[in-house]
């Protein structure tokens, strides 16, 4: 006799064949035969915090007085398991489904509900108490705020913060390196390798201070509006008490909506957040194209520094290394511009008293937050911090640099500043000798306007 495989569940619909070990039922298995669309679940940090959204409800309507003691408690325990990622094998949907989230919802609240049947000894219902005073219409945008609040407080900031200290640190040592500036990819007057580094530091700053500014909007729970914002089928404490409950757990400044309405119809603040991660995503995707730059070569490129050697290169050309971090980072700047759009385009898919791309929304926006915060430790550890500077080849070409002239320029004016650069590259000599023979400067007076240390510090040099 063969092994059963599955077992019969019920809904309002009717009968569903589920798999016999699964923790879900019906609901969730209709959602996993209607839309066999990718392999894209939601992370593990969106069923986090459903595990912790659904444990603070029990324990809220438990303070109450409208759950039992016992039942809260089997719930909570149940919850607490699936927070922490005892069941995630059981979290099966699809990213692409209905809407509101409604499927992943029943998802949780079924799970859920085996669970603490298991744990309780009498049957607990995946409507009636699982779901008490909720709707998927604000438990999901509550999981999306929360999963991206923790993804942001766990991973982002803490990843972006060391790379600036990286930068900071790497710029320290380089500080005595004056290097040829650049503007539109063409010789400019010099600085030091330490304010290129200092430009960077002060992007990923920038980018820190911005994520920063837009958290307390992230911070606000619409948990509390039920179907549309009314609260109906929700005691008027319930928000309050549930968003005070998932601030004390995870340490969180976390608050109830000022307005359930806003908070169910629109994703604003997530879209707010995917735009402050698409700036830092620029901001990185220029710092990594800088370093590419600065690494190209080795003998026909720029040359002025070199990156760890960390894979070969070519399948073809021996001997050949790629900067292979400073390109995954530009991907991940990519991927996260493009999942912006997508969040842009959720965000305004809100009609009336409900969104209906909250899950696309979740997705994109946590998994450009999980792609920031680990592509910003591995460009630290294994492109910043470990890069060499090609110091010989920097002062020579700094020496040969005719733009340097421009610092004569209050001194001998714009014309004759040209002429003088124009010959020095025309006669492949040094500006400080033609501008020898082509002013009346002395040679002390030379080196000292056109030092290029000196050159760094701005100011007017006469």
């Amino acid at each position: 006799m063969s092994e059963q495989t599955h077992r019969i569940e019920r809904d309002s619909m009717g009968e569903v064949k589920v798999p016999v070990n699964a923790l879900y039922a019906a609901q969730t298995q209709r959602a996993v035969d209607n839309f066999p669309i990718s392999d894209l679940r939601f992370p593990r940090t969106f069923i986090r915090a459903l595990g912790l959204i659904k444990g603070a409800a029990a324990a809220a309507n438990q303070d109450l007085g409208l759950m039992q003691a016992d039942m809260s408690a089997a719930i909570q325990k149940a919850a607490h398991e699936v927070a922490v990622g005892e069941h995630d094998e059981h979290f099966v949907l699809d990213i692409f489904q209905t809407g509101s989230g409604t499927s992943t919802n029943m998802n949780a609240n079924e799970v859920l509900a085996s669970l603490a049947t298991r744990y309780l000894g009498a049957k607990v219902h995946q409507n009636d108490h699982i779901n008490m005073s909720q709707s998927s219409n604000d438990v999901i945008p509550t999981a999306i705020h929360l999963s991206a609040y923790l993804a942001i407080h766990d991973n982002l900031l803490p990843g972006l913060r060391y790379l600036h200290r990286t930068l900071v640190e790497k710029a320290a040592a380089v500080d005595h390196v004056v290097t040829t500036g650049r503007t539109h990819l063409m010789d400019a007057m010099p600085v030091r390798m330490s304010q290129i580094l200092g430009g960077w530091a002060s992007q990923v700053q920038h980018g820190i201070d911005r994520i920063e500014a837009s958290l307390p909007r992230l911070a606000e729970l619409t948990q509390g509006g039920t179907a549309v914002g009314t609260g109906i089928n929700a005691h008027p404490e319930f928000g309050p008490r549930i968003a005070a409950k998932l601030a004390e757990w995870t340490g969180l400044p976390l608050v109830t909506s000022s307005n359930y309405f806003e908070g169910l119809s629109t994703q604003d603040a997530a879209v707010e957040m995917s735009g402050q991660l698409n700036t830092v995503a620029v901001s990185l995707m220029k710092i990594s194209n800088d370093l590419r730059w600065m690494n190209s070569g080795p003998i026909a490129g720029l040359g002025e520094i070199v990156l760890p050697a960390l894979q070969p290169g070519s399948s073809i050309m021996p001997g050949k290394i790629n900067p292979v971090i400073p390109e995954a980072v530009t991907m991940v700047c990519a991927q996260v511009m493009g999942n912006h759009l997508t969040v842009t385009i959720g965000g305004q898919s809100g009609n009336f008293q409900l969104n209906v791309m909250l899950p696309v929304i979740a997705y994109n926006l946590i998994q450009s937050i999980e792609l920031l915060g680990n592509a910003a430790r591995v460009l630290a550890d294994q492109a910043i911090a470990g890069f060499t500077v090609n110091e010989e080849r920097i002062a020579s070409l700094v020496g040969r640099n005719p733009i340097i002239v421009t610092a004569l320029n209050p001194v001998i004016g714009y014309e004759k500043g040209a002429k003088i650069a124009k010959r020095a590259y025309a006669e492949g000599r040094l500006l400080k000798d033609v501008a020898l023979e082509e002013t009346t400067l002395t040679g002390e007076e030379l080196d000292r306007i056109l030092d290029p240390r000196g050159l760094t510090e701005g100011g007017i040099h006469e």
